[in-house]
């Protein structure tokens, strides 16, 4: 009975919290993290390439990188609003941490990878079989910049946010 009474204690914490802030705070963070980080891709394409590529909002690769954005902003909010001494801080941390390590090792490694390969196709004669196949994509993976500028996005998404919501609480 007294797990039972805890538990339905939970439930009505965490309701009673979501009813007053009106939304999941670590949740947008990280959903507007991710779309000003897509966002800004397109205006830094044009400022790289003089031209304007809306394909950007949807691709990855590029500067800032929106997948260390969003669990950047994801890991600090859930440090704002559950504590950093948590299981769920230390997940998000983890898997933030797990994120941008492959973003700049694995996914960088296979973009370089097929950036030759799609040079090596594209040297071929015009009757081999593998002359007519598609390009790989080249841009999968992100600098350390790329992935530290994302990061740094992230933190102060996060951040901003989470003086917004709590700004009359106090």
């Amino acid at each position: 009975m007294r797990l039972i009474g805890e538990a339905s204690m939970l439930g009505s914490t965490s309701t009673d919290d979501s009813s007053n802030i009106h939304m999941n705070y670590p949740l947008l963070s990280a959903l507007l993290a991710f779309a000003i980080a897509q966002s800004i891709k397109v205006f830094t394409t044009w400022y790289k390439e003089k031209r304007w590529d809306l394909k950007q909002l949807l691709g990855s690769g590029g500067m800032p990188s929106s997948h260390s954005a969003t669990v950047v902003a994801l890991a600090v909010a859930v440090g704002f609003q559950d504590g950093v001494g948590g299981t769920t801080f230390a997940i998000a941390l983890v898997l933030a941490c797990v994120v941008m390590y492959d973003a700049t090792g694995v996914r960088l490694q296979a973009g370089r990878q097929a950036e030759l390969l799609n040079q090596i196709v594209y040297e071929l004669p015009p009757e081999h079989p593998l002359a007519e196949s598609r390009p790989l994509r080249e841009l999968l993976g992100h600098t350390p910049p790329q992935v530290a500028a994302g990061g740094l996005l992230g933190f102060v998404m996060a951040g901003l946010i989470h003086l917004f919501s709590h700004a009359g609480t106090s």
